[in-house]
């Protein structure tokens, strides 16, 4: 097996000896099958290359410092094909899409080495023994894991898939090779609630250390599910009802082991009209990722960053656009600190007519959205938005509205802020 050589870092180990176009055969001898093993191998500081340029075999030796990357760009980011996923979970938000979006939206990715470079969130039902082998080999740690029901006829359900059933198997097998799993369950009321979230949770906790963490999330249910089973949405009544099941657990935790273990999202206690728990909940935040403890890190970000600039700066008139379920936290916020006391400012809740009213989040609001909602109202010279609305690394909203479009639209300077209370903080007072 052989990988074609793209790129090469000027300011690599590698500039100047390998060249684009290179193809690499192995590492130190040892095959390489896509890009966990070649981070495992070329991670020692005296490394060999066998390489084959033209007609011509070459095996190179590099000397760098250990864990330094080569800097050699390859096909694909995978060095591979993407592995997609099995399964036809009830609550897949990616089948209550609408039609006509681009097309890597609709694209069910389920690749355990996507979950250990990028942080995504596997249900294992894409790995066999050889793959499991292969992660504790290469110790390929940690990995995030979609697991939802630990009842193997009930994870069979939910997942449509057959073969979903084993997760605890496999769980246990990478938790005695040495892999450690933080967890996540979209909680669907009627299915995976109740005395099957208690029974989970003590499945999951009698993994620990191996699986160091849990987080609860409510279903997203868009305006698109068509002839999809039907849901129940996440109201407030069952929104209290998953934090007491979770918290009740996570104290019995604590007790045991000075720690929670398992953990609601923010938009749990927004749903349940709870106030989000102080910082001392959240421990050391294992699962900012799935939105557990945010908010709450975002106010005490803000709060730092307001004491230490004290009261000499004066910001400029500015507005803020996020989803229905955080502008009240963010104006609350903002009212809070004074800060819109003596300037012009609005915070908007623009609701998610794209997808539906029922979905609140910041991140899957559109640029249509923002568009159609704040064309005629008042945005003070400015429009700050949370970037996580935005494509990852781009400028593009899930619409593939860009920003540069939305500013001629409203005719406003649209800026994306990252989702911290100080980079908030420092943006207002720009």
């Amino acid at each position: 097996m052989s990988h074609k050589i793209i790129t090469v870092d000027e300011n690599g180990p590698a500039f100047g000896r390998i060249f684009p176009g290179d193809e690499l055969l192995n590492v130190s001898g040892k095959p390489v099958v896509d890009v966990l093993d070649y981070e495992f191998y070329t991670y020692d500081p005296d490394i060999t290359l066998a390489l084959r340029r033209g007609d011509e075999t070459l095996v190179l030796r590099i000397r760098k410092r250990a864990g330094e990357s080569l800097g050699l760009g390859f096909e694909t980011y995978l060095m591979d094909r993407e592995r997609s996923c099995s399964n036809r979970c009830i609550f897949c938000f990616i089948d209550q899409n609408p039609r006509g979006m681009r097309p890597s939206i609709y694209y069910k990715d389920d690749d355990a080495r996507l979950s250990f470079l990028t942080g995504n969130y596997i249900t294992l039902t894409n790995i066999g023994e050889r793959e499991i082998d292969r992660i504790i080999g290469l110790h390929v740690s940690p990995i995030n894991v979609s697991v939802h029901t630990t009842d193997p006829a009930l994870r069979c359900d939910m997942l449509r898939n057959p073969g979903a059933g084993d997760v605890l198997d496999k769980m246990r097998r990478l938790a005695a090779g040495g892999i450690t799993m933080n967890c996540q369950i979209v909680c669907c009321p009627g299915y995976n609630d109740g005395e099957a979230l208690i029974r989970t949770l003590r499945d999951l906790g009698a993994l620990y250390p191996s699986v160091e963490s849990v987080s609860v999330v409510p279903v997203g249910l868009t305006a698109y599910r068509g002839r999809l089973i039907g849901l129940d949405a996440v109201d407030e009544a069952k929104a209290r009802g998953i934090i007491s099941i979770v918290d009740a657990f996570g104290d019995g935790f604590s007790k045991k082991r000075n720690l929670r273990f398992a953990y609601c999202s923010d938009e749990l206690y927004l749903k349940a009209g709870r106030e989000i728990p102080g910082d001392e909940y959240y421990e050391d935040f294992p699962q900012l990722e799935n939105g557990v403890g945010m908010l709450r890190l975002f106010e005490t970000e803000f709060a730092d960053a307001l004491e230490c600039a004290g009261k000499s700066h004066t910001p400029m008139p500015f507005s803020i656009a996020t989803g229905t379920s955080a502008a009240p936290f963010i104006k609350n916020l903002l009212w809070a600190a004074g800060i819109c006391d003596n300037i012009e400012s609005a915070v908007y809740a623009v609701k998610n007519e794209f997808f539906g009213d029922s979905i609140d989040v910041a991140g899957l609001i559109t640029g249509g959205d923002i568009a159609k909602q704040l064309r005629d109202r008042p945005l003070f010279g400015r429009l700050l938005i949370p970037r996580t609305m935005l494509r990852r690394g781009g400028e593009e909203f899930l619409d593939d509205m860009t920003v540069e479009e939305l500013e001629r639209i409203l005719n406003v300077r649209v800026v994306p802020v990252e989702m911290r209370g100080d980079a908030l903080f420092d943006e207002i007072f720009k």
